[in-house]
């Protein structure tokens, strides 16, 4: 057994694969031909929920499950108002590992979820929190930098790992995540006690991802510095960063902002369906860019890793690649 695997055993037994590199929830883009893929390739595929209905997730797990005898897992969003339905959806397919992403799990769901028998995970972005999850019986935790691309946090991912890792590793597998681009720091943050790692840049121009090849092209041009965070520019509407390639796009999501701060001054919005009108804004903009190709208005989520992603590549290559990097590292 390789340093690399020894180090990675405690994940890989978690997740029930050959290599602990789960791959980030992408919406659009970690569908059924991605997630299929990561996981016949010995990583671990998360299909991205989002704001899709129950139905449009039955579909997804199901032509995903035609596509891969591995497992998968699925990656669902707190404040989705059918959460409970699609933990149905997961039950009824019998999915391993349900990612819960954006926020606190409502009242309820995390029992939900151990009644199906599957594992939970969840995003920690700080140590306090990791700790509750922890006391609540979570099975797993991503912690992700701002480095990442998506919805983000405010610390830095090395910053985080210092803090979290010492004071958790030895209770719960945690998967590192934000800004990892190569096998060296996998196999660094595997040093300092993660079970594994989340990637999610490094797999969106995969020859099997179905993103629009404007999408990927954007991803080849850009280098670290193009991959921005959204501003907040209201206190009162806590719009959690989202990061993605300088463009139009980014400065309509701002007007975007104004205009849901207004309604929230009118009163015709209360805090949650503001915060959902913002969720249901990214979901159209990101279509924009990786379905439809429009990468002046659409969204180009992408984490700062993305200088990184140089050309299209099986995920089978790119999976080898980091782990001849990490295991170089280790030697």
């Amino acid at each position: 057994m390789s340093n690399l695997s020894t180090l990675m055993q405690r994940g890989t037994e978690f997740l029930g694969c050959d290599t602990a590199i789960m791959c980030g929830a992408m919406s659009w883009v970690s569908e059924r031909h991605l997630v299929s893929a990561i996981s016949n390739a010995g990583g671990f595929g998360v299909i991205a929920c989002g704001a899709m209905t129950p139905e449009l997730l039955d579909n997804e797990i199901a032509a995903t499950k035609a596509m891969t005898q591995k497992p998968f897992g699925v990656n669902l969003i707190t404040m989705h108002p059918q959460l409970f339905d699609l933990i149905a959806i997961c039950d009824k397919h019998k999915v391993s590992h349900i990612v819960l992403a954006g926020g606190l799990p409502p009242k309820g769901s995390l029992e939900a979820i151990k009644a199906t028998g599957a594992k939970v995970v969840c995003f920690a972005p700080a140590l306090t929190l990791a700790k509750k999850f922890i006391r609540s019986g979570v099975d797993a935790l991503v912690i992700e930098g701002m480095e990442a691309g998506g919805h983000i946090g405010p610390v830095a991912t090395s910053v985080l790992a210092q803090e979290i890792l010492p004071e958790v590793a030895d209770q719960i597998p945690v998967f590192v995540a934000g800004g990892i681009g190569r096998g060296d720091l996998m196999a660094s943050y595997l040093r300092m006690g993660a079970s594994g790692v989340q990637m999610g840049t490094i797999f969106a121009c995969a020859t099997e991802s179905i993103a629009h090849e404007n999408f990927k092209k954007a991803f080849f041009r850009a280098n670290a510095r193009d991959a921005v965070a959204s501003v907040q520019i209201d206190p009162r509407l806590p719009v959690i960063p989202v990061r993605a390639l300088k463009n139009k796009g980014t400065e309509e999501f701002t007007a975007k902002q104004r205009e849901v701060a207004n309604l929230l001054d009118e009163g015709k919005v209360d805090m949650m369906e503001a915060q959902l009108q913002i969720e249901h804004y990214w979901a159209g903009a990101l279509r924009r860019a990786v379905v439809d190709g429009d990468v002046e208005n659409g969204s180009i989520m992408a984490g700062q890793s993305v200088g990184m992603v140089t050309k299209e590549q099986p995920v089978a290559d790119i999976i080898a690649q980091i782990m001849k990097e990490g295991e170089a590292a280790l030697s």
